[in-house]
């Protein structure tokens, strides 16, 4: 099936897992103004909110099924999209099912915190299908606005506050440079369509025109923002710490994931006649991977240490970037889904391991636990092995780095220097992931340490489907693996010389 955006009705048709989304939202939010404040409302609106995530899920699921392509417009209508657009449903699910049991412990009653984080999914899902610029940009804020909201929700915690504000501040400056870089980009090439783009730097022979370049330079620092790549992850531990868990988890999840996938289709589509960008986003990896790592070491708080690892999994996803083959579109969609899995589950531990009304989450506090909590125990080493990348018993995310090293490797030019550094990286965070197993299983509990509350029915569906789909996934990835890749996004072909341009790192 062909999609002519141009149709009204063929760009609904395109768009019908977004406007559930929007629709079902904007209702939830007339809902949750209907009546005042309380535990019991807030679980209506969230499992109102659930039903909404699962019918968008359900139409993303009918419309991959279907098949189908868009030739032009400013709407992808791939399987890349779908498959994202599922990652991005399946973080908000877990989210909202974790937030439910997590409020009352952290003596919130809002309702519509379920409904923002709909509005963020719905945003996250507009940037995952944009194929132009301003599109893009009003994804992203779409996305943003909800979540500086998310992250301060916690109105009577001055480190939510905090958080809140050093995440508006940062994330209003990193608008700014994806603003500005698509104004240059737009003076230089006369387009916001990202096709149209890549006509025009052909057309004009701009692919060493230096307005253009300043563009893409700040369009990529404004992407560096939202994935926490370094020098620009400052934000990221503190806003971690100080968010709620269940959207701390979310953030590491759905933001990452629509951000990448964004960042893949413009630098795919748009730019693949460009070569400068190759050299510095495969040094921003690099630096990525090892200052993430390095840092994570030294962590005693396990929110910041999981903000790290996510720092240092952006760097892994950003030779995907840099590999630019379908195998790397593919290997994206892969690890994607198994760092969500595996996200969605360690942040569900944290929840009901910090004590209500507890500011930190130590990690002394996981001493013993194999002794109070056996099965919380096991699936937090579970969702540790997966980010580590360990056969069998991380399931998922073993695969997940071995088809990244797949790509690299496989990619023109051979990425032999940053699949050394993905492999001695991986083997550094060994470092911080393994001492919390060792903790939980091989320490005595302290004296007087209470026991991790009670884990509620929906924390229990996150904790089992996520920990079963890690290990059920790793011992069946070929057939994951080939679903993945018929739903990868085919990048136009960089040619050798524009490849050239940027060689220095990556051979």
């Amino acid at each position: 099936m062909t999609y002519d955006l141009s149709q009204p009705a063929a760009l609904m048709a395109a768009l019908l897992p977004d406007l559930l989304l929007m629709g079902g939202a904007m209702a939830l939010a007339l809902l949750a103004a209907w009546r005042p404040a309380s535990d019991a409302h807030q679980r209506l609106v969230g499992h109102g909110t659930l039903v909404v995530l699962a019918t968008s899920l359900a139409s993303v699921v009918l419309a991959a099924v279907r098949g189908g392509d868009a030739t032009a417009g400013v709407i992808a209508v791939d399987g890349f999209r779908w498959a994202v657009d599922a990652v991005i449903l399946l973080a908000a699910m877990g989210t909202v099912a974790l937030n439910i049991e997590q409020q009352p412990r952290d003596g919130i009653r809002h309702a519509e915190s379920h409904v923002l984080v709909a509005l963020a999914a719905s945003g996250m899902m507009v940037l995952a299908a944009a194929r132009d610029l301003m599109v893009i940009f009003l994804g992203i804020e779409i996305m943003s606005v909800a979540i500086y909201a998310l992250v301060g929700l916690n109105r009577r915690s001055a480190r939510s506050a905090e958080a809140s504000l050093k995440y508006f501040l940062l994330g209003a400056f990193a608008t700014g440079f994806l603003l500005y870089g698509i104004a240059l980009i737009y003076g230089a090439t006369g387009e916001t369509q990202l096709g149209a783009i890549s006509a025009a730097i052909a057309r004009h022979a701009l692919a060493l025109d230096p307005m253009l370049m300043v563009g893409i330079g700040l369009l990529v620092i404004g992407f560096g923002f939202k994935v926490a790549a370094v020098p620009f992850h400052m934000w990221a531990p503190d806003v971690y710490d100080g968010a709620p868990t269940p959207i701390a988890g979310f953030m590491a999840a759905g933001v990452k994931a629509a951000a990448f996938a964004t960042l893949l289709r413009i630098l795919y589509e748009a730019f693949y006649l460009v070569g400068l960008w190759i050299e510095p986003l495969a040094w921003v990896a690099v630096v990525t991977m090892v200052v993430g790592n390095l840092v994570a070491l030294s962590q005693r708080d396990i929110k910041r240490m999981l903000a790290y690892s996510g720092i240092v999994h952006t760097g892994y996803l950003l030779v995907a970037a840099v590999a630019a083959t379908d195998l790397a579109s593919t290997a994206f969609t892969f690890y994607m889904l198994g760092y969500t899995l595996a996200t969605l589950g360690a942040f569900a531990i944290v929840g009901v391991v910090q004590r209500d009304g507890e500011a930190g989450a130590p990690l002394s506090a996981y001493a013993g636990l194999w002794s109070t909590r056996p099965w919380l125990a096991v699936g937090m080493s579970v969702f540790l092995l997966a980010f580590l990348g360990f056969p069998v018993f991380g399931g998922l995310g073993f695969f997940g780095k071995w088809y990244l090293l797949s790509a690299a490797i496989d990619a023109p030019g051979r990425l032999v220097v940053l699949s050394v550094v993905i492999v001695l990286t991986s083997v550094i965070s060994a470092g911080y992931y393994l001492p919390v197993i060792r903790a939980m299983f091989m320490e005595p509990r302290p004296e007087g340490a209470t026991s991790p509350a009670p884990t509620g029915a929906l924390t229990r569906v996150v904790l089992i489907a996520s920990a079963g789909l890690i290990l059920v996934c790793g011992l069946l990835p070929s057939s994951l693996a080939t679903i993945a890749l018929r739903n990868g996004f085919a990048p136009h072909a960089i040619p050798d010389e524009v490849r050239a341009t940027g060689a220095g790192l990556l051979r």
